[in-house]
C-alpha cells in the first residue's frame, strides 16, 4: 500500500545538513553519561580556539573529554572539506541536550523494585571563525 506524501511526512534536514552561521560542525547522536556531567567538560572549552581547547580537554580528567575532543577533531575536518583555515576557528556553541533514557529495574527487600535510569546525551558542537 503507497502513503501520501503530504508535507508533514517529508524529511526534514538535520543540524548537520544545515549551518546557520557557523562554518563547520559535528554532532554526536548518543554518549552514555548523563547531561549533566558533560556540561561539565563543555562548559570549559565554549569560545576558546580550537587548538586551546584540545589542549584543555587533553589534561582533564573527566569522562567525557576524550569524546568532546574526538567530536572537536570531527567538525575541524568538517571544516577543512569546507576550505577554511583551521588556525582561524573557535568554538561557537557546544550544545548538550537529554538524548533518551534507559529505564531498568532493581529488585530491592519486599518484593518491591526500584528503577534506575540510565541518562544519555546528544552533543552539537559548531565551529566558527573568530574576528
Amino acid at each position: 500500500m503507497a502513503t501520501k506524501l503530504t508535507q508533514k511526512n517529508k524529511p526534514t534536514t538535520t543540524s548537520r545538513e544545515v549551518i546557520s552561521n557557523g562554518v563547520a560542525n559535528a554532532t554526536l547522536k548518543s554518549h552514555n553519561q548523563t547531561p549533566r556531567k558533560v556540561r561539565l567538560v563543555t562548559e570549559l572549552v565554549k569560545g576558546k580556539k580550537v587548538v586551546a581547547a584540545l589542549a584543555a580537554l587533553e589534561f582533564l580528567p573527566k569522562r567525557a573529554s576524550e569524546t568532546i575532543a574526538k567530536l572537536i577533531k570531527s567538525a575541524v575536518a568538517n571544516a577543512k572539506d569546507r576550505g577554511e583555515n583551521v588556525d582561524d576557528l573557535t568554538v561557537q556553541s557546544i550544545i548538550v541536550e537529554n538524548a533518551g533514557i534507559l529505564k531498568k529495574y532493581m529488585p530491592r527487600a519486599f518484593g518491591r523494585a526500584s528503577m534506575i535510569r540510565r541518562r544519555k546525551s546528544r552533543v552539537i558542537v559548531k565551529l566558527g571563525t573568530s574576528h
